[in-house]
């Protein structure tokens, strides 16, 4: 498989030279490595990668002291004023309401590169071989549009390919290795917050400094709580009479359990705001409020001792019907059920 445009696929300028060939390649192989990317595509553009570095290689014009000296010092000059950066890795972090409410430590387990054994990290290894290019098979000539021989441009003119690629990690110089890493993760990031923890991408080398690892966050579905921004929402069964009389209620949160007072009112569903008491803040972001929406419970089964209480309210509410009662006041007065 030949590259049309080799450095169109290594991504490289057309004056660049052979060091700048190599190191292109041998990240480009690294990170579209069959054995290291799952992408679908991922043998295929590792063969034009191949493909492409090969073709360049054999086109590089005999050696000129010089010129090799002039571009390898420009080369460097290059290097310095912009160094290059190995591949960033970006994985999902997992963890639960409370630990990214609080901050929390997690152990990380990925893969990252590291050199290859065989070839020692330089994508070479063993005895040069040669093998015919299958585009001229071997002539170093092909016909053009109009039939007339011409050199051939995937091997230029040579017929055939000198490779010395490393069997164990395909060129790429790298080989995966399982990697342990202790996270710790700030107080108060919210889902789709990024982490970032320098140099531990895949790693570098003489050309080429560490990558980058990038943490998403992910926060797990709570059992209690809903997250809106920075609010935390949640329902909560009361009692009706609770709600009628009035009165102390426990309310859960993330910081533990808050005593809130109730004023007496109706036995329907009411919504409580607790200022500061969500989803902590982090940097210029306040912290969030705590949303409650009480929803009134009637008794269901009633005992005899709580029946018995229940009939001495409802007797004492009636003795003050026209305050206590109005509804039913009003309907025994029309209908002549007042007593008189």
């Amino acid at each position: 498989m030949m590259a049309a445009d080799p450095y169109a696929t290594l991504g490289l300028a057309t004056d660049s030279g052979p060091a700048e060939w190599k190191r292109a390649y041998r990240r480009l192989a690294m990170r579209w490595h069959p054995d290291r990317s799952d992408h679908p595509e991922a043998t295929e553009r590792f063969k034009a990668i191949s493909a492409a570095y090969e073709q360049l290689l054999a086109v590089t014009p005999e050696a000129d002291p010089k010129a090799e000296t002039r571009e390898s010092e420009a080369s460097a000059a290059r290097s310095d004023e912009n160094p290059g950066k190995a591949a960033d890795i970006r994985l999902n972090l997992e963890v639960g309401l409370e630990e990214a409410a609080a901050g929390c430590r997690q152990t990380m387990h990925y893969a990252r590169g590291n050199a290859c054994p065989t070839c020692a990290g330089s994508g070479e290894h063993g005895m040069a071989r040669t093998r015919f290019c299958p585009a001229c098979h071997g002539s170093g000539r092909t016909h053009d549009s109009r039939r007339y021989l011409v050199r051939c441009a995937d091997c230029g003119g040579r017929g055939f390919f000198t490779e010395r690629i490393c069997a164990d990690c395909g060129g790429s110089g790298r080989q995966l290795t399982e990697v342990s890493l202790d996270i710790r993760v700030p107080p108060g990031m919210l889902a789709g917050d990024e982490l970032r923890l320098a140099g531990q991408g895949e790693p570098g080398d003489g050309s080429l400094s560490a990558g980058d690892l990038y943490l998403t966050l992910n926060i797990r579905p709570h059992s209690l709580y809903q997250l809106h921004g920075r609010d935390l929402h949640c329902r909560m069964p009361v009692s009706a009479l609770a709600l009628m009389a009035g009165g102390e209620i426990d309310i859960p949160s993330l910081a533990g359990v808050l005593c809130h007072t109730l004023p007496a009112g109706a036995a329907e569903t009411r919504t409580l705001r607790l200022a500061g008491h969500g989803y902590p803040g982090r940097g210029s972001n306040r912290a969030g409020d705590l949303v409650v929406e009480l929803t009134p419970v009637f008794p269901q089964r009633l005992n005899a001792r709580q029946r018995k209480l229940l009939l001495q309210a409802n007797a004492a509410l009636l003795d003050d019907a026209v305050e206590a009662l109005p509804e039913i006041a009003e309907w025994r007065a029309a209908h002549r059920m007042d007593g008189d």
